[in-house]
């Protein structure tokens, strides 16, 4: 019965999300990207912002980028219907630039704070600089922090890259790639 009344709060979230004005960012979205997945995923993804294939499609990491991320859970023995994926910012910023911190703090704050209370996962990773920037409040540096945990709210966080940018560069693709063969073995131990 928990399990029923926590999909219906999560569908209603989703519901609002899809409906969101509060930031600038509505204006040039196709569609509101909320996120996907169960309810009970142990495991919760957080992306930087919907592409343009997102927004076409309202689904999350459907692209490009998307399908190198399948490639990347396949190797650390996660299905994508096993986690919830989601992205920092809820629409695609105009031209695909960076959110500004006022949008992050906005969908942080209104959505994305819901979303990690309501699925209540044991781990969550962080894709990119933006999303542990919003979510962890650190500043540092992606390079130094990629690969580590940290704890905070009962939760085991792992950094690592986006994968739009594993898709690029052959370096960041190789840690990238040795930061879900870590998840992997986190994900063993909990």
């Amino acid at each position: 019965m928990e399990t029923v009344r926590k999909q219906e709060k999560l569908y209603r979230l989703h519901k609002s999300i899809r409906r969101c004005r509060k930031c600038p960012l509505h204006r040039s979205r196709t569609h509101a990207v909320p996120g996907e997945g169960p309810i009970r995923a142990t495991v919760l993804f957080v992306g930087e912002a919907p592409g343009k294939d997102e927004d076409k499609q309202g689904r999350p990491f459907v692209g490009r980028s998307g399908k190198f991320l399948d490639k990347l859970l396949d190797k650390a023995g996660l299905a994508r219907e096993m986690i919830y994926i989601t992205s920092s910012v809820k629409c695609q910023p105009p031209g695909n630039r960076t959110p500004f911190a006022n949008e992050l703090e906005i969908c942080k704050s209104t959505w994305l704070n819901r979303q990690i209370s309501l699925i209540n996962p044991k781990t969550v990773v962080l894709l990119g600089k933006v999303s542990l920037y919003q979510v962890l409040g650190t500043k540092q540096n992606l390079c130094s922090l990629h690969g580590r945990t940290s704890r905070k709210d009962d939760r085991v966080y792992l950094a690592t890259y986006h994968p739009a940018a594993a898709m690029r560069f052959p370096q960041i693709r190789k840690k990238t790639r040795q930061d879900f063969e870590m998840l992997k073995k986190l994900l063993i131990g909990l």
